[in-house]
């Protein structure tokens, strides 16, 4: 595999050779996960990981939405006038509790929703996971803040590291190595995009 710049056009010439026409590398060029990632097996298991981190952030969206009954019931959706990221923050623990609850407001519903909406769509489609890895890392982090492990007894296992690293860090892999390329998006999308912080 090669990099491909970006608005080229790759033609087969009769003798089976390719030729390259509308070369403009002043536009930048596209790196795809094949020369990132050599295995298939791999690429494949990098897509599968996709779908499902996606999918941890579109679900939540949904069920904080429309109250499905899993962890939001219908009378604390936000349609019906819940408070999905206030909630989250007034029941704050952990040393950063006070700092969480004297910030909520209705803004931080708003901001909470989008990025699980906006993360979440990003992974499930393939593009734009360098900003999903930005964002979700963010909102991960502050998720991990406000319910800080260390000092809070019975919820945990480990004083430090829980899920919200783990995410965090699936990822930032994900968007390092051009997962949105098998099965999704991202050749499309780096295409129009390039390398930057868009792919």
């Amino acid at each position: 595999m090669r990099t491909i710049h970006r608005d080229t056009r790759v033609h087969d010439t009769a003798k089976g050779a390719a030729s390259v026409i509308d070369h403009r590398p002043t536009h930048g060029v596209v790196t795809f996960q094949e020369e990132v990632v050599r295995s298939v097996v791999a690429r494949r298991l990098l897509a599968g990981l996709r779908i499902v981190l996606g999918f941890t952030f579109l679900w939540p969206f949904f069920d904080k939405m429309f109250g499905l009954g899993y962890m939001t019931p219908a009378t604390r959706a936000w349609v019906n006038g819940g408070t999905p990221a206030q909630g989250f923050m007034k029941h704050a623990e952990g040393p950063f509790a006070g700092f969480f609850k004297s910030i909520a407001g209705p803004w931080a519903d708003w901001l909470f929703m989008a990025g699980l909406l906006g993360i979440g769509v990003a992974l499930l489609a393939g593009a734009g996971l360098k900003i999903a890895a930005w964002t979700g890392a963010l909102l991960l982090a502050l998720m991990y803040l406000a319910e800080f492990p260390l000092g809070t007894t019975g919820a945990y296992t480990n004083p430090l590291i829980d899920s919200h690293w783990i995410e965090a860090l699936g990822i930032a892999v994900l968007a390092a190595t051009l997962a949105g390329d098998t099965w999704g998006l991202g050749k499309w999308w780096g295409r129009h995009v390039g390398n930057g912080l868009l792919r």
